[in-house]
């Protein structure tokens, strides 16, 4: 299941979501998440489904390897769907009322609200480091954060830790898979006995990967002293980042898409 996280992975493909500027996708996906808590009709869900369709197709990403992100978090999905289930109250008589339990057409309603807003919502910031390379979205994120410079913001070192802590997520978890599997070829069991047991299972896990976490991380700190790097000051780019048509054209997609979600 640890290798089903697709976040903060790329996919090397050439398509027209990839050549956009990796800007205009930060910003449009921060959009994206806007309009995810704007709607509350199924219309405006079909067309959030639709968009968020016609961008998979254009990326060239399979349907299945964005789909296998939902896996890791299939059961906070499935405890979301039913708490909104369970807690949600109506004006209309239940549909089912045993005791203390009563579902309510409109708490089914917002469960299943729920529930497709947040495989839409991982299925969209998925699209953004999978279309994204890692040097491209630090350079996005420190270009959308050079205005805050002027109240002291270190922009281009916060753009490097949030995509080094982004790129390692599947490093951190291809080494956990790698440990797991070592643990138990000595007889580990993670996966039998109480909440207890399972937690005390996890200390032959933690300890070598924090061990490891550690160890990349010294490694790559002294790779980048080596380099003679020095933070952003007087740094230059071997390309420079520049809007084209094509961003204009998406943009123009992006704002009729935003318009459409606020009316409906």
């Amino acid at each position: 299941m640890l290798r089903d996280i697709t976040i903060g992975q790329y996919y090397s493909v050439s398509s027209v979501i990839h050549k956009l500027d990796p800007r205009f996708k930060i910003v449009a996906s921060m959009i994206y998440l806007i309009s995810l808590f704007l709607i509350n009709q199924l219309y405006a869900y079909i067309v959030v489904v639709a968009f968020i369709g016609m961008v998979v197709k254009l990326s060239k990403v399979p349907v299945g390897f964005i789909l296998k992100g939902l896996k890791p978090v299939f059961l906070l999905i499935v405890f979301a769907f039913v708490i909104n289930i369970f807690l949600t109250t109506g004006t209309t008589d239940p549909l089912i009322h045993l005791g203390i339990i009563k579902i309510y057409p409109e708490g089914i309603e917002r469960a299943f609200f729920m529930a497709i807003r947040l495989v839409l919502l991982i299925v969209g910031t998925s699209l953004l480091t999978l279309t994204t390379s890692p040097i491209e979205l630090t350079d996005g994120i420190e270009y959308l954060l050079n205005p805050f410079k002027r109240i002291g913001l270190p922009a281009h070192e916060l753009a490097m830790m949030m995509t080094i802590a982004l790129r390692f997520i599947p490093t951190l978890l291809e080494e956990t898979d790698k440990i797991m599997k070592a643990q138990m070829a000595r007889g580990a069991d993670f996966e039998s006995g109480n909440l207890m047991n399972r937690a005390k299972a996890l200390i032959p896990l933690l300890v070598p990967l924090f061990i490891s976490a550690f160890r990349r991380a010294d490694e790559l700190a002294m790779a980048m002293e080596a380099r003679c790097y020095k933070g952003g000051e007087g740094r230059t780019r071997m390309k420079v980042l520049r809007y084209t048509r094509l961003d204009l054209f998406a943009g123009f997609a992006v704002t009729v898409y935003l318009v459409i979600c606020i009316l409906l």
